[in-house]
C-alpha cells in the first residue's frame, strides 16, 4: 500500500513534468525570434526533461508503470500556446511563470506524501531544479513587464 501511494504521487509529479516539457515546446516554437528568451526557455525545458527521466526511473524502480502522457496537465500546454498566439511574448512568459508556480506548489505538497527516502531524493534533486526554473521564469517575466 505504501509503495502504491509513492508510485501514484511520483506519477502525478511525472505528468506535471511531461506537461511542462510540452508547454515549453509550444513556447519555444512561438517565441524563437528572441535568442535570449529562446535560450532561457530551452534551459528550462531541458531541466523539466531531466526531471521526467528521473521520475520515470523512480516509478519503474518501485514496480510501477510510469505515466506516458501529461493527462489533464496537457491542457496547460494548449493554454500557453493560445496565449502566445493571441497575446504575445509577455502573456506567454507570464503563463510559463504561473506554470512554474504551480509546479513548485505541487512539489511542496506531494513531497509530504512520500516516504522518507523517496522524499529525500526528490528534495535534493528535483525540488532544487524546480526552484531554479521558477526563478528563471519569474525574473524573465519581471524583465519584460
Amino acid at each position: 500500500m505504501h509503495t502504491d501511494k509513492n508510485v501514484d504521487t511520483l506519477n502525478s509529479l511525472l505528468r506535471g513534468e511531461i506537461s511542462a516539457v510540452e508547454t515549453y515546446d509550444q513556447a519555444i516554437e512561438k517565441l524563437n525570434d528572441d535568442a535570449v528568451i529562446a535560450q532561457q526557455l530551452l534551459q528550462c525545458r531541458s531541466s523539466h526533461e531531466q526531471r521526467v527521466s528521473v521520475l520515470r526511473s523512480e516509478v519503474a524502480r518501485r514496480g510501477g508503470e510510469p505515466a506516458s502522457g501529461s493527462g489533464p496537465w496537457g491542457t496547460f500546454a494548449k493554454l500557453v500556446e493560445g496565449g502566445a498566439k493571441a497575446f504575445g511574448k509577455k502573456a506567454a512568459i507570464a503563463a510559463l511563470e504561473e506554470g512554474e508556480d504551480h509546479g513548485l506548489r505541487q512539489y511542496r505538497d506531494d513531497l509530504k506524501k512520500l516516504d522518507g527516502s523517496t522524499r529525500s531524493t526528490l528534495e535534493s534533486q528535483l525540488m532544487t531544479e524546480q526552484q531554479q526554473t521558477h526563478n528563471m521564469m519569474s525574473n524573465l517575466k519581471h524583465t519584460l513587464h
